[in-house]
This record gives C-alpha cells, sequence and structure tokens, in this order.
C-alpha cells in the first residue's frame, strides 16, 4: 500500500431546490408510474435546476468544501470540475468557477469522464500535487443533467437528477500523513460508446434545425446493455482497488457506489462482500446525478456523522465511454 499523497479536508454539495417525483411524469405526459420506476432503479425523486447552472451548483459546494477544510479561495492552487453538462462549451465550467468563489491565484480546468468524472478528476489532482504543482486542490463535479436529457423518453428522463459535490485536496503530511488516498483504478473501452450516447450536437455533426428536430442531441442508451457491463466493470474496479490498498471487503467501512440503479449498487457491493448496512444510497432521492453523485454521498455521510476521521472508504463508479473507476481513502 503507497503512502497517501492527499486527503480529503473538506467536503460539499450543491442541490437544486426543486424536487421531481416520479407522481410528477404524469403531468409532462410521460406513461410511467411510481412503482414502475422503483422496482427497476430505487429512484424515488430527483432534483431539477430552474435557476441553477452548473456553476452555481459547483460554486456552492466548493464554498462548503472550503469552510469545512478551513481555507479561503486564496489559498486554492488547482480547481479540477468533473463535467458531462458543462454550462457552456467555451471556456471550462471550472473557470466560471474560479472568477465566481475568487480563487484567483488558481489553475482551473475540466474533464469529462461522465460518470466516473469525478474519481477521475481526484486521481489526477492527486498526481499533480505528487508532482508538486500544488498544495490546495479544489476537485468538484457538476451535473445538470436535465439538459441533456429528452423528456419525451420514458427510459431515460426517469432516471437523471442535478446536483453538485466538492471536496478540498491537501497535502497528506503531519498529523495528516496516513490519511488519504490509498488506491485508485481507471479504465475505458470505446468500442462501447455508443451503448450511452450523444449523437449529435458536437463538433462533427453541430446544432441544426435537424438535430433539433430529431432530438438526437438528447442522451440515448441501451439500458440492458449499460447494466451487464455496469455491474462487471464496477465489480473488477472493486477488485483492483481493493487490491492496490491491500484490503479485502471486510477491512472497508463503507461503500459508496455510484448512485445510478439500486440493482447495480445491490449486485456490486455482493461481489465485494460488503453487506448493504455498510453500503450508502442515496439514489431514492437524487436519481443518477453523474459524476456528482459520489462527491454528493460522501459529503452526506461526512455531515451526518457516518464516517469519520480514519473511516476507510470505497468508491466505483461506471459510467459512458464507457468509463470506470474505484478508489480506496481513509478520511
Amino acid at each position: 500500500m503507497k503512502r497517501p499523497v492527499a486527503y480529503i479536508a473538506g467536503t460539499g454539495k450543491g442541490i437544486p431546490a426543486h424536487v421531481m417525483t416520479n407522481h410528477d411524469f404524469a403531468a409532462i405526459g410521460i406513461e410511467t408510474s411510481h412503482e414502475w420506476i422503483v422496482e427497476r432503479s430505487g429512484i424515488h425523486e430527483r432534483h431539477i435546476a430552474k435557476a441553477e447552472t452548473g456553476c452555481s451548483l459547483g460554486s456552492e459546494a466548493a464554498r462548503q468544501a472550503m469552510q469545512r477544510a478551513g481555507v479561503d479561495a486564496g489559498e486554492i492552487d488547482v480547481i479540477v470540475v468533473s463535467t458531462a453538462t458543462p454550462d457552456r462549451l467555451l471556456p471550462a465550467t471550472a473557470v466560471d468557477i474560479q472568477a465566481e468563489i475568487g480563487a484567483s491565484r488558481a489553475a482551473a480546468f475540466d474533464i469529462s469522464a461522465a460518470c466516473s468524472g469525478w474519481l477521475y478528476a481526484l486521481t489526477v489532482a492527486e498526481g499533480m500535487m505528487a508532482a508538486g504543482t500544488g498544495e490546495t486542490f479544489l476537485v468538484i463535479a457538476a451535473e445538470k443533467m436535465s439538459a441533456i436529457t429528452d423528456w419525451t423518453d420514458r427510459s431515460t428522463c426517469v432516471l437523471f437528477g442535478d446536483g453538485a459535490g466538492a471536496v478540498v485536496l491537501k497535502r497528506s503530511e503531519g498529523a495528516h500523513a496516513n490519511r488519504g488516498i490509498l488506491s485508485a483504478y481507471m479504465r475505458s473501452d470505446g468500442t462501447l460508446a455508443d451503448l450511452l450516447y450523444r449523437p449529435n450536437g458536437g463538433s462533427t455533426t453541430p446544432f441544426s434545425a435537424e438535430v433539433l428536430a430529431d432530438r438526437s442531441h438528447y442522451v440515448k442508451m441501451s439500458g440492458r446493455e449499460v447494466f451487464k457491463h455496469a455491474v462487471r466493470s464496477m465489480a473488477d474496479a472493486c477488485d483492483r482497488a481493493l487490491d492496490g490498498a491491500k484490503m479485502s471487503g471486510s477491512d472497508i467501512d463503507l461503500l459508496i457506489p455510484h448512485q445510478a440503479n439500486v440493482r447495480i449498487i445491490e449486485a456490486t457491493a455482493k461481489h465485494a462482500s460488503i453487506p448493504m448496512e455498510k453500503v450508502y444510497v442515496n439514489v431514492d432521492r437524487y436519481g443518477n446525478t453523474s459524476s456528482a453523485s459520489i462527491p454528493i454521498a460522501l459529503e452526506e455521510v461526512v455531515e451526518s456523522g457516518r464516517v469519520r476521521d480514519g473511516s476507510r472508504i470505497l468508491m466505483v463508479a461506471f459510467g459512458a465511454g464507457f468509463t470506470w473507476a474505484s478508489m480506496v481513502v481513509r478520511l
């Protein structure tokens, strides 16, 4: 097990005010039911951004994480933002957040790895810290999935929600020398990209009247195939992260999986031999918030006291690309 380079010094989240329940879909003409959605996904409700943006949600999460870490904006060296739903295509959402929170001396950039993106971002930030790029990092996931969801497609529109989560990373030294990231694993398979993707609206096929009319700029998903690959890949990722940390499932105090589907969560926990009472689930309240799901969940378990300094947490995600990632951290 490697010596930790970076530890999580503070957590935060930003959640839209508007709550959309399963019962609300009837009002927009979707033929579904609360029971049908819960049976297939475990989702009861989700938060949908109205006035909020990725920048505003990410900034809220960042401020909360900085307050809990006891740092101010002037101390931030680097801001890394994971998002599949940037507020605009140019510039990065990270620089808008930088301006909003007043982190004037920070470098800021976005990465895109879909639902796995925040774990990718943490790994990138840790590597930059190890290379001496900075001492204090903000790692944020900010997602407005409602903006890329086809609200006429029952198979996808019931699944997604909006939100943001953030952590402050600081160097693992002194009293914090044994806290931090113990192992990390990342993989991808671009040959499967067309199973979960947005066909058009990028630079290859830019927005046009035709693209808007055929709704091909929204998320398209082959649900059964995605489910199969998600279970297999998240199980493998758990094994890799545990091996890297020289641990087994019994050493883990809490599993925080990507919150996409409760059946995927249950299958992942079973493979890792982690009982469900040691698994954090909030998909019922938020739906799938893409890369924001794990940092939102992390903030909730820290804020509620379910974990504390020294707790060992396994985090694992799977998303479009396909991408998947895992990490073991000691708080």
